[in-house]
């Protein structure tokens, strides 16, 4: 069967027919196509899925076998559509009988389509939120055409008026016009203050932080902003629109005219993007004296508001996750070379042993102790804490927050298995150091999302410490230096006989316990692997 497309629908087809062959496909299924609807940002089916928190993330994480990785460009589309999805699209032909033909198939279209359809994707739509009811109800109101059960006629391409009103709703209406034009012109504003704040933002990431992670998480909460705000119409955002009429062009508060340091201009920035969003959100609540629901029935107006709340909470979110890094990268930049020691065959060894570390120029030293009781524990913790202080090492407590917090450490490390960032920091306080050990890239990610402030990445060699069922190596390490900025230190199997391949990966610091620990001069051990560390930094710079 034939179907007509627009072109942005043949765009998302086209993203689709890609996500699709990079997952192995052989046709084009509803999961990639509904990817492939995400990559168009600023159609109606994005927006309409944002405001049921149905996003890329949200996808994969139902349909794991899909890559992560977002298509650069739509090619051209020639991958046959599978069955579930022409199913879906003549359901959605058939729903819409009685619009104007030949149908050209839109984005809502695809999404009515498979949104209805008795299929996996379109049960997982259905119970996400997304009610193929108004769906289609939203895209006749587009053609001004009679919507099921609502008494709406054809009424020359307007959206979905009731052809005849009592003098009532003529009086309000008209009262209305006034507080319709101030609503707009605030929602305007706070539009463009959001987008202006999020793309500053965006460029901070970007060249000052050089972090690929965190500018695809700018560009996607950009991309996301700008489709619902696309909901609001642009012709009369416009019209409502007095710049040159606007008190607030005048005024300037002295803190506005002043950036000392990049720092200042991202705080500004988050500051501004977050206060629009709130404003958005509160005055997309009367939004149906803009044309998005009614008084009645102000459904429209409602999902406009909780999809600039969800954006907010979103924005949050990635003000921890910048403002980590940023702190972290100051904090750490002089750690560079992690020692990980257990707490010796007495304390007086392991007092001797610490004070040599830190000569030697080891800016980490983590206690990872599993025979010691917790009273042993507690001291030689609390002996690395005094030998530390007051110097440029970092003391750090394997796996037990709890100790790490009594023996006021500078930080808490935590494996997969073990707390979570989130647990462990209630135990260590927000000032504290969490780390965290991944094994991935998608668990790399994961831990700057949580605010961690640095994570170890590994394993990347058979250690002789630990042992591992897999190894994702020095592949690993080139993923997380592309795309994260993040402190990481590399771990596993390390030593001066490798160290060459773990820098050329792109790593930067490392952790080791025995190409340290069991060398026969340890300080001597530690001292070469720091040289070799600061000679690549000073290659790089």
């Amino acid at each position: 069967m034939q179907f007509c497309f627009t072109a942005a629908a043949e765009r998302a087809l086209a993203y689709g027919s890609d996500w699709s062959s990079r997952a192995g496909g052989d046709e084009l299924e509803a999961p990639p196509l509904l990817l492939g609807l995400l990559c168009e940002p600023e159609c109606r089916a994005a927006v309409m899925l944002a405001q049921v928190a149905v996003d890329r993330a949200a996808v994969l994480q139902r349909w794991p076998g899909l890559t992560q990785n977002l298509p650069r460009t739509a090619v051209s589309r020639g991958k046959p559509l599978a069955p579930d999805v022409e199913l879906s699209l003549r359901l959605a032909e058939d729903r819409l009988a009685g619009l104007p033909r030949p149908l050209e198939l839109a984005t809502e279209h695809i999404l009515l389509g498979l949104a209805v359809a008795d299929h996996e994707m379109g049960r997982w739509l259905r119970e996400r939120g997304l009610d193929p009811d108004r769906v289609e109800s939203e895209i006749r109101k587009l053609y001004g055409c009679e919507t099921r059960g609502e008494g709406r006629v054809e009424k020359g391409g307007k959206l979905g008026l009731p052809e005849a009103v009592d003098n009532k709703t003529r009086v309000v209406e008209s009262s209305a016009q006034t507080s319709s034009t101030a609503v707009l012109r605030v929602l305007d504003a706070a539009a463009n203050r959001a987008r202006e704040g999020l793309r500053v933002i965006e460029d901070y990431v970007r060249f000052v932080l050089d972090d690929g992670f965190l500018t695809d998480l700018c560009k996607q909460l950009r991309h996301d902003l700008t489709g619902v705000v696309s909901w609001m119409p642009a012709e009369q955002r416009l019209a409502a629109r007095e710049t040159q009429g606007d008190v607030g062009t005048t005024l300037s508060a002295e803190g506005e005219r002043r950036r000392d340091e990049p720092a200042d201009v991202l705080a500004a920035n988050f500051a501004r993007l977050q206060e629009s969003l709130r404003s958005l959100e509160e005055f997309g609540k009367i939004g149906w004296r803009v044309g998005l629901g009614s008084a009645s029935s102000p459904g429209d107006a409602q999902g406009l508001s909780e999809s600039f709340k969800q954006l907010r909470y979103r924005a949050y979110t990635l003000h921890r996750a910048v403002e980590i890094t940023r702190q972290s990268i100051d904090r750490l930049g002089a750690a560079r070379l992690c020692v990980l020691v257990d707490g010796g065959r007495s304390s007086e060894d392991f007092e001797r042993l610490v004070k040599s570390l830190i000569a030697a120029g080891v800016g980490m030293i983590q206690l990872r102790d599993k025979r010691l009781s917790d009273r042993e524990l507690i001291a030689r913790a609390r002996t690395l804490r005094a030998v530390t202080r007051g110097t440029d090492a970092v003391c750090i407590v394997n796996d037990r927050p709890d100790i790490a917090a009594l023996a006021a450490a500078d930080g808490i490390h935590v494996g997969q298995d073990d707390a979570t960032v989130k647990d462990a920091r209630r135990l260590v306080g927000p000032a504290s150091l969490v780390g965290v050990s991944t094994h991935s890239i998608q668990q790399a990610r994961q831990a700057v999302l949580d605010g961690a402030n640095y994570i170890g990445v590994g394993p990347t060699f058979p250690s002789g410490t630990k042992t591992f069922s897999q190894f994702p190596g020095l592949e690993l390490l080139r993923a997380v230096a592309t795309e994260i900025r993040l402190p990481a230190f590399a771990i596993g199997g390390i030593g001066p006989e490798n160290l060459a391949n773990v820098l050329d990966a792109g790593a930067t610091r490392i952790a080791v316990s025995g190409a340290v620990t069991r060398a026969e001069d340890p300080a001597a051990a530690a001292r070469h692997l720091a040289e070799g560390l600061t000679i690549a930094a000073g290659q790089r710079a």
